[in-house]
């Protein structure tokens, strides 16, 4: 293990395998939280190694039995909400437009910022005991860079079905419609041995511009609907009576009350 930098509270950050895989690991078990914290972590992190020669790949995995619960429900919070939305979405398409794959390992439980989080690499390792899903629907919101990518990734059907219920795909559901690319016991292990086998033999460079043809569109289309969508959350849904009694009520430990306005 070769370390790059200080790693944060939030984030360890290394390098190895001759420093051509660049390792990234969510810090703060249980949750994992993606809050202001672990976004800034995260995007100084991929902002500093975006331009290192010879990376040939990026592990994002995390401590602990869940990648992450999600978003910090407080930072949705009106007076937060526009803050928070700028700084996950300007990480999103950092990611988006990192120079090399993004492998991703996850257990338990994978949860709204975080599987937006995840969404943004480009393979998804997961193990048995694996949920994804996008809440958000419960707490009276949506999830803006979740209803950009979903549909890109897993088509609308199975986007819309996700995102109305608000319920979780275990393992072998996210694998069948394409959410993830392979399930295993050892979720970490599997992605570096596809790391080992598929990429580690490569050239960087040629894998840089690999990335950027084969994700141009998708990159951009992304980037498009995630700052329309982004428009939406912030102009119209934080305008309703209901996202905010959803939000307040998660906050208070109660049970919401809609008047559907």
């Amino acid at each position: 293990m070769n370390d790059t930098r200080p790693s944060t509270p939030a984030l360890a950050v290394w390098l190895e395998r001759d420093d051509s895989l660049l390792r990234l690991r969510l810090s703060r078990p249980k949750a994992n939280l993606i809050d202001a914290q672990m976004i800034a972590a995260l995007s100084q992190a991929f902002a500093e190694h975006g331009d290192r020669t010879g990376i040939k790949a990026v592990l994002l995995d995390h401590e602990g039995s869940h990648f992450s619960f999600g978003a910090s429900v407080e930072e949705h919070l009106p007076d937060q909400c526009a803050q928070m939305l700028a700084g996950l979405h300007a990480l999103i398409r950092a990611m988006l437009e990192f120079p090399a794959p993004i492998l991703v390992a996850i257990r338990g439980q994978c949860l709204g910022g975080g599987l937006e989080v995840a969404m943004s690499g480009s393979l998804l390792f997961a193990a048995p005991d694996a949920r994804l899903g996008q809440p958000e629907i419960r707490l009276g919101v949506f999830a803006p860079a979740a209803s950009s990518l979903l549909p890109m990734r897993i088509g609308q059907a199975a986007s819309e079905e996700m995102l109305f219920s608000g319920r979780s795909l275990d393992a072998q559901e996210a694998l069948a419609n394409g959410l993830v690319f392979a399930v295993s016991d050892d979720p970490q292990a599997a992605a570096l041995a596809w790391f080992d086998a598929q990429l580690a033999d490569k050239s960087a460079s040629v894998l840089a511009l690999a990335v950027q043809a084969v994700r141009a569109p998708y990159r951009a289309e992304a980037k498009r609907r995630i700052e329309e969508v982004e428009r939406l959350y912030l102009e119209a849904l934080m305008k309703t009576h209901d996202a905010n009694e959803g939000l307040r009520a998660f906050v208070e430990r109660r049970k919401p009350e809609w008047n559907h306005r």
